[in-house]
């Protein structure tokens, strides 16, 4: 995957800049501890991993709003939840509207997580193309509500689950962890955080595909920053910035 990765293109220099200043204030002992992550097998990696590391990033603060605002959520968008499920059920002549897919979660851990399906394929494993602009796998329904966000919905019951956090790093496919780690030596540290339905990255200009070096290194920047300057006061920002987004139909959305 390394080699399909082109370097230089996509990001700010204004956003490289902080992303190395954020990289070069990363000492040794965290630095040593992250590494772990790219270890070629996955269960080691996984085992050494959670010995840096006993809860995450925010605590029972954190979790106890999680499960506050996810549980209300669902309750109010009960009926939007609803008819999408019927009308991808629709779409798919009957099929599963859920889709579900390993991604990396607090600590490296693997957990499956949910979303409305928007694409005629189910890629899992190893072999997980990124969605790409203009990308013919996506159904014209599945445009909709990826443009509209609303294909992660399904989150909030992952949220309930524990696995996931309402604000935090978006996770990626474990093969796609692995690759990202290659790249950037402190990719591990926004592990520490559980990942969220949205984030500091996503606000931040860096949502949508990371197909490139730069793309990579920036959305990691902003994962680390969040992971260790987090407060409750910094997540209800982000979900405002998130909000405005949907309204304004980021363009960044695929």
């Amino acid at each position: 995957m390394l080699d399909q990765v082109s370097a230089g293109v996509g990001t700010p220099s204004r956003q490289r800049s902080a992303v190395r200043a954020t990289a070069e204030t990363v000492n040794e002992t965290d630095t040593l501890a992250s590494a772990v992550i790219i270890e070629t097998d996955p269960e080691l990696w996984r085992r050494r991993s959670r010995l840096a590391r006993t809860e995450p990033v925010g605590g029972a603060l954190k979790r106890a709003f999680d499960i506050c605002a996810a549980g209300v959520g669902i309750i109010i968008l009960a009926p939007l939840l609803a008819a999408i499920w019927l009308v991808v059920r629709m779409e798919r002549n009957g099929a599963d509207a859920v889709f579900k897919q390993q991604r990396g979660g607090f600590d490296g851990r693997p957990f499956q997580i949910y979303k409305f399906r928007t694409m005629i394929c189910a890629e899992n494993g190893k072999d997980v193309k990124q969605v790409q602009a203009g990308d013919d796998r996506i159904t014209p329904l599945g445009r909709f509500l990826r443009r509209m966000s609303w294909d992660e919905l399904p989150q909030l019951f992952n949220v309930l689950k524990g696995d996931m956090s309402i604000v935090g790093p978006r996770p990626h496919a474990l093969e796609h962890d692995r690759s990202f780690a290659e790249i950037d030596a402190t990719y591990p540290q926004r592990f520490a955080a559980r990942p969220g339905i949205t984030g500091l990255a996503q606000v931040s200009g860096c949502r949508g595909p990371t197909e490139t070096v730069d793309k990579v290194i920036a959305r990691t920047g902003f994962d680390v920053e969040y992971t260790r300057t987090w407060s409750l006061w910094a997540d209800l920002k982000i979900l405002g910035r998130t909000a405005l987004l949907v309204v304004k139909r980021d363009p960044g959305a695929i």
